[in-house]
């Protein structure tokens, strides 16, 4: 609880004058319901024991102001506060989007996305029913039990005492059950990013679902995953509602001991009927706001463990740190020294040299896991190597500034990445948008011919994963990004595999004459494709094999005619 305040409050200082205005409301708040049972005792004495006639005119629209006061109150305080912490919250969940951009590529790979989005959205949200609402509530109900408190006082210090000894004793059981509730919210998070990832897995995953007709596995796999969240929740609903059957206990006992004292003291003349009514009606009104925020700091676990799971996402930092040096306006080359790669215990990479220059096209084959995706992976820095070097233009790779990096290299992989947005805005994504560049990109791509059919051509919107595009289209759309980039080094990872023959002969053309000012890696295992690179790197286990041309390695490498006679 103390650690959610000092991270929040300080945003508050961003927000004063709208804080003072919720401030106000909430003084109008405790000083309607206060003055609400303090006027209790001059309506009674003054108008039915006294029989004041003055009053009967007046006291009536005091309890017309007071109860205006409270609702207007209520109604600037909720405002504000909710303006306030929606904002924050805003502002937190931009953060921790920006922050989870900044980890390295591995983290990704070690979580799943539906943790990750439920971090975003589950958590913070509940988050900010503390932030915009909670933390509202609890300074208001504060505030009214310190002014209710003051009324009790003032009618009577001797029933104060008995009517009030509750509190203590409420504290120790109301301890344990929050303690309780922070357990069951952190269960209750896990159960809900169970959900949710599970949930990403089946619509990412909607055609081999449907082609093995799972879907009543799905569907069980789900309900299981929805029980246990249902399970973890009533048990929460258990535990935060033992607060009004014990409060409602321990106050019944005090309000029992007061009407015994308080009765005598009324018999013997010692306190006036209105007095001990006025006292007994704050006394009730009193157990509400203190059983609004014993159920309050119950309910403010679940931000509390939403805010813990979130500040662990927070704590991670990348490790591939920043270069702070340009990229050259020309690449010449790119040359690996003795490099190796672990992930983890997994070696994926051992003592790789390999030079690449401008103008060529170097070719990585071998069967799957021999660590080409691996290699090509160190250029772009979604990796650092283990040991080695990796240099350009004999400048080390680390020196450099990420994004100056990553500016002048293009990669197209095997999985294919499309965006819910218009063709036009998937070939030039993340760069400034030229039209004219766009179909020249298409054009490279032999993206253009199909493009042009499209009812709003370039101007396409494209569904989510580009599921209105065939594979080999969507692959020539990733293609046209690439190209549009102009980089100065192309990294192509399967980038044909979907292409028919008539494509995949236009592209490898278009390969070619690229080459000619940039430096192409191409990860293939198409014949045609590696026939026309300058010089192939046969990759086994994690090595380079074999190096150099096609006849070259037809003559001195049994692993290369090997891939090839597959």
């Amino acid at each position: 609880m103390k650690q959610l305040l000092i991270q929040y409050i300080p945003y508050y200082k961003n927000y004063i004058r709208k804080f003072i205005y919720a401030l106000i409301g909430m003084i109008l708040v405790a000083g309607g319901t206060s003055g609400t049972a303090y006027v209790i005792k001059p309506v009674l004495d003054d108008i039915f024991i006294n029989k004041d006639l003055e009053m009967l005119y007046i006291l009536p629209w005091i309890v017309v102001i007071l109860y205006f006061a409270k609702g207007f109150g209520k109604y600037i305080q909720t405002y504000y506060i909710s303006f306030i912490g929606q904002d924050i919250i805003r502002i937190v969940r931009d953060k921790l989007l920006t922050h989870i951009l900044t980890l390295d590529i591995s983290f990704f790979h070690s979580r799943h996305g539906g943790v990750l989005i439920s971090r975003i959205t589950n958590d913070i949200n509940r988050i900010q029913t503390a932030v915009s609402t909670q933390i509202a509530e609890l300074i208001r109900e504060s505030l009214t039990i310190v002014a209710l408190i003051g009324v009790v006082i003032f009618q009577s210090p001797k029933l104060a005492f008995f009517g009030l000894i509750v509190l203590p004793i409420a504290i120790y059981p109301l301890s344990l059950l929050a303690k309780k509730m922070k357990k069951l919210s952190f269960i209750s998070q896990e159960k809900i990013a169970d959900i949710t990832t599970h949930l990403s897995e089946i619509f990412n995953n909607i055609e081999i679902i449907k082609a093995n007709s799972a879907q009543k596995i799905e569907t069980d796999k789900f309900a299981e995953h929805n029980k246990n969240y249902f399970s973890i929740n009533m048990k929460g609903v258990r535990t935060n509602e033992l607060i009004s059957p014990l409060m409602e206990t321990l106050g019944a006992i005090a309000v029992a001991v007061v009407i015994i004292i308080g009765g005598r003291e009324v018999i013997e003349g010692e306190l006036s009927v209105g007095a001990f009514f006025s006292f007994m009606t704050a006394l009730f009104m009193l157990y509400t706001p203190i059983k609004k925020l014993a159920s309050l700091y119950n309910s403010m676990q679940n931000a509390i463990a939403a805010n813990e799971r979130v500040n662990e996402i927070f704590a991670l930092s990348h490790s591939i740190d920043n270069g702070d040096t340009a990229m050259p306006l020309e690449i010449e080359n790119i040359q690996f020294e003795n490099v190796n790669l672990s992930y983890g215990e997994k070696e994926a990479l051992k003592n790789i040299n390999l030079c690449a220059h401008r103008g060529e096209k170097i070719a990585l084959i071998g069967d799957s896991g021999g660590g080409k995706s691996s290699l090509v992976n160190l250029i772009i820095r979604f990796y650092d190597p283990t040991s080695g070097d990796i240099k350009i233009n004999n400048t080390n790779l680390k020196d450099f500034d990420i994004e100056s990096l990553r500016q002048n290299i293009s990669i197209v992989t095997q999985r294919i990445y499309i965006f819910n947005d218009t063709i036009a805005n998937n070939v030039a994504y993340g760069l400034e948008y030229d039209e004219n560049k766009i179909h020249e990109a298409l054009k490279l791509a032999h993206a253009e011919k199909f493009v042009s059919k499209m009812d709003n051509g370039i101007h396409t919107m494209l569904d989510e994963f580009g599921t209105n595009l065939s594979g080999g289209q969507r692959q020539r759309i990733a293609i046209a990004r690439a190209l549009y980039k102009n980089p100065q080094i192309i990294i192509f990872d399967e980038a044909t595999s979907a292409l028919d023959n008539e494509s995949e002969s236009i592209i490898t053309e278009v390969l070619d004459e690229i080459s000619n000012d940039k430096i192409v890696f191409v990860i293939a295992h198409r014949l045609s494709t590696i026939k026309t690179a300058d010089y192939i790197a046969v990759f086994k286990d994690g090595e380079i094999v074999g190096f150099g041309t096609d006849s070259e390695l037809k003559e001195k490498s049994s692993e290369y005619n090997k891939l090839l006679n597959h």
